[in-house]
């Protein structure tokens, strides 16, 4: 039994003013023809196929006929719902893709039979159980009550999570043995692992309620396809536990992690092997970083390509150019690439100067320093809603320190 798992199509997305819409048509090609020929008995979208709650027309139109294709394949398709995507959208196909061999979870339910979805093999008999989790809604799986405390309500919802998976675990143990067959059972899920490495593109989940999920409490299942992370990696050193990633980068810190769906193999009940299958880039992007010298010098290599790239240039300089634009603009001028970002890297010469000031620690406040750690960062504008978030959790772990000292 062979199962592909891929997530975070993000269908529809507009990469700073840009359509990807010729990448994901081109994936999705990629991606039928990956099912035929590595004979793949069913394939799983672990959320966020869309990008926005309301996708343009033409990546509903990439969805369905992926449908189809698929349908046309003989391959069952099973899609969740991820945090991005519209749950009323995806319901609104879900009946007529039904007859198409896709089945669309889109919430979590209250009874988790409901979620518990078998995949047929190619022989079109029974070949695997999926507990089929999409992106769980705190209101799905909990009820707030006036007077919680952020630590109570987050401790809450992690509790409510856990104990959804085990309640569907356990119903797919039950299906398991009603069926009587060696059935490998598979989970799913749309969240933020803890420990795992994000990227820019990943917009949190659960705000001020939940920074993770603790691997120690997935159920046992022989396989767990993970959806959310666009990075693809392994879980708590757990090689069943896995982020495919997103299939094309989202964001311009992703071009150094290699795009993969990956490929799940089980001998009856049990999980035989993960195998990585690289996806192409198709669309060339990069990251120039230096100062004008250096950045005049990599755009060179650019001047005999054929094909357009995206560029985010990082200027590293002690000045300040007001004219910095223009002058990028005629360094790219007649070169096949277009600067989707521009921005510049804190100087040396500013770093030098924080230096020189030679604080002592102790006549910094713990708020201080942390302002101090931020300010090495590279940081652009769009970063501003995060770093505040940022500042509010560690203001409150100071204030809890400093509560408890007291006591």
């Amino acid at each position: 039994m062979k199962i592909l798992h891929t997530s975070d199509w993000h269908l529809g997305q507009h990469f700073m003013g840009k359509s990807r819409q010729h990448e994901h048509a081109a994936f999705i090609d990629w991606l039928l023809n990956t099912v035929q020929e590595y004979a793949i008995d069913g394939v799983i979208i672990a959320g966020d196929v869309f990008d926005t709650g309301a996708p343009p027309s033409y990546a509903r139109e990439l969805y369905n006929r992926f449908v189809v294709k698929m349908n046309q394949l003989g391959c069952p398709l099973l899609v969740l719902a991820g945090n991005h995507d519209s749950v009323a959208t995806l319901n609104e196909s879900k009946g007529l893709l039904a007859y198409l061999n896709a089945q669309v979870v889109t919430s979590a339910q209250d009874n988790p039979q409901q979620q518990v979805v078998v995949i047929n093999n190619q022989a079109n008999q029974p070949g695997a159980l999926v507990c089929a989790i999409p992106f769980i809604r705190p209101k799905d799986v909990l009820k707030s009550q006036a007077g919680e405390s952020a630590d109570y309500k987050q401790q809450a919802l992690g509790r409510a999570i856990a104990e959804h998976y085990q309640a569907v675990y356990q119903a797919a143990l039950d299906k398991k043995a009603e069926l009587g067959l060696p059935l490998p059972i598979i989970a799913t899920g749309h969240l933020t692992a803890m420990g795992v490495k994000s990227s820019d593109s990943v917009r949190e989940i659960y705000i001020g309620t939940l920074d993770g999920f603790a691997a120690s409490e997935f159920p046992p299942a022989d396989y767990i396809a993970l959806g959310h992370i666009h990075r693809p990696q392994v879980v708590a050193k757990s090689a069943h536990i896995r982020y495919c990633g997103s299939p094309i980068a989202l964001s311009f810190d992703e071009l150094g992690t290699q795009k993969n769906v990956l490929i799940a193999e089980f001998s009856e009940d049990k999980l035989s092997a993960v195998t990585p299958v690289t996806v192409p880039a198709f669309q060339a992007m990069a990251v120039i970083k230096g100062d004008l010298n250096d950045i005049t010098h990599a755009l060179e290599a650019y001047q005999q390509q054929s094909n357009v790239t995206w560029l985010c240039i990082e200027v590293q300089t002690d000045d300040y150019l007001s004219d910095l634009q223009q002058r990028i603009a005629a360094l790219c001028e007649g070169k096949p690439v277009e600067v989707l970002q521009l921005r510049r890297s804190r100087s040396a010469r500013q770093t030098a100067l924080t230096q020189q000031q030679q604080e002592v620690l102790t006549e910094l406040s713990p708020l201080d320093v942390f302002e101090r750690r931020l300010a090495q960062e590279t940081l652009t504008d769009d970063c501003e809603p995060r770093l505040a978030r940022l500042r509010q959790h560690f203001a409150r772990i100071v204030a809890k320190v400093a509560q408890g000292a007291n006591e």
